[in-house]
């Protein structure tokens, strides 16, 4: 250099200096830059997209009004705002409601917990094909056709009436106890079939391989098949609950003070259905955030099986 000082390295302008730079490694590559075509193409699709939402908007809002003004000017309006719409009960009976929902939330939680346990068990059971448990497959089998053949109300009005009148001594008498036991045989034998779906999607390669490093049976089930039949499960799992939750107000036929029976008090005391209204926006306030994350898990599990997400 002709002004007396040392010729620049290799590497971008401006990196020379870096004191975190590597001396030995070569300077680092030109950052990549999008082209014109592509920066169009996505300039396009932002512009498709906000036309799609606007689109949507508009179609929504149209149908939404639309619908209001139907139902406002239909000739019973004034008699159904008043029989289901009245301000003044809906205060009146939410705080009761509102009590009787956390109750629905416990036999929720409760029943959950005790249906995953219950279907879990009966699903490895049919999965077992020794002949020596011939019997436990067979009750396992006689066990998911009849609970799931009976409507859950009717097997509710048997477990929690049937079961007192045996007097047989430690039994539950509690009707909320009644309650959750019938709704456990109802749902874990739905729950038992998921789990056995998911075990069978596993492909027998998966076995075979855990069989030649020389795994048991359990040793196999635990550390191989399991893990990957409750990930593809959990979708329809979360389903199952949606409508779990739902059922919990079936529970009120036996007596416990929950979230239907609370709106029936009151619905029968004044002659106005708005509790029934407080009663559904409570259920709704928790089945919908449910159901939107069963939605989301199933879109995940979409794109894992297509190789667009994260594994």
């Amino acid at each position: 250099m002709t002004d007396g000082h040392a010729a620049a390295p290799y590497g971008p302008p401006g990196r020379e200096d870096d004191p975190d730079r590597d001396p030995d490694r070569p300077g680092d590559p030109p950052e990549w830059v999008k082209s014109e075509r592509q920066l169009r193409r996505e300039a396009e699709l932002r512009a498709r997209g906000r036309r799609s939402v606007s689109v949507a908007t508009a179609s929504t809002l149209v149908v939404v009004v639309t619908l209001i003004v139907v139902i406002t000017r239909s000739p019973g309006w004034p008699r159904v705002q008043e029989t289901f719409l009245s301000p003044e009960a809906f205060a009146a009976a939410l705080p009761d409601v509102l009590r009787g929902f956390l109750l629905n939330v416990k036999i929720f939680l409760v029943a959950e917990v005790l249906i995953l346990v219950v279907g879990l068990l009966v699903a490895l059971v049919r999965g077992l094909r020794s002949p020596v448990f011939f019997p436990l497959r067979a009750l396992a089998v006689l066990y998911t056709d009849i609970f799931r053949g009976i409507p859950t109300i009717l097997l509710i009005y048997l477990v929690g009436f049937g079961v007192p009148a045996l007097q047989l001594q430690g039994a539950p008498n509690d009707p909320v106890t009644l309650g959750i036991i019938a709704l456990v045989l109802s749902y874990g034998a739905y729950v038992a079939e998921v789990f056995r779906a998911g075990i069978e999607s596993v492909h027998p390669s998966q076995r075979a391989a855990a069989r030649s490093l020389a795994l048991t049976h359990g040793q196999t089930m635990r550390y191989v098949v399991l893990p990957q039949a409750v990930r593809r499960v959990v979708p329809p799992l979360l389903n199952d609950f949606v409508s779990l939750q739902k059922d919990t107000a079936l529970v009120a036929v036996l007596g416990p003070l929950e979230a239907l029976r609370q709106a029936s008090i009151h619905a029968s005391s004044d002659f106005n259905y708005t509790p029934y209204l407080a009663a559904a926006l409570l259920f709704i306030a928790l089945t919908v955030p449910m159901a939107r994350l069963t939605d989301q898990l199933a879109a995940r599990a979409a794109r894992r099986r297509t190789g667009g997400g994260d594994a």
